[in-house]
């Protein structure tokens, strides 16, 4: 079994030699998977809020938003010989977890957070090669380093790959 390296909200890490990232619990959260094919350098960042704008980032908070989680995981990423030019993305989670919930900030949080994520994707023209977000359920996102496989699990919908 390949070592599993887990990845808590809020959170990014990298793998490689056939390691496995794993983050639990996307609901409106969004897993970011980043991988070089060539270097078989993977990465996973598990993003709770749309963008550090208005808040003092402190270090380790630094995977709390799309903007500053993205930009931490790609300088982690190039340190072990992965280039940005040949990155690709897959993404899952933002979830509407807060349906019934009259906050309009709240209920749609799921939405910002995908969009926040494609649009810090596309200002590093890192192409997102597959997506598995919105609905209204939890994931678990499990992201292999030795292929860049992604594998989502869900309580309610079973497991299926990308």
């Amino acid at each position: 079994m390949n070592k599993m390296i887990k990845v808590g909200i809020s959170e990014f890490n990298i793998a490689k030699n056939g390691e496995v990232l794993v983050t639990y619990a996307l609901g409106s959260c969004v897993g970011i998977c980043l991988y070089d094919a060539r270097t078989k350098v993977a990465g996973l960042a598990h993003i709770m809020l749309p963008s550090s704008e208005g808040f003092s980032v402190l270090g380790d908070q630094e995977g709390k938003f799309a903007d500053t989680a993205i930009r931490g995981l790609l300088r982690l990423m190039a340190r072990e010989g992965a280039l940005q030019s040949r990155l690709t993305a897959k993404i899952a989670g933002g979830a509407q977890m807060f349906a019934g919930v009259s906050n309009s900030s709240l209920s749609n949080i799921g939405l910002r957070n995908v969009t926040a994520v494609k649009a810090e994707l596309m200002k590093h023209r890192i192409p997102i090669v597959a997506e598995d977000t919105g609905k209204n359920y939890g994931r678990t996102q499990y992201f292999y380093s030795l292929d860049g496989k992604m594998t989502i699990k869900s309580a309610i919908k079973g497991e299926w790959h990308y």
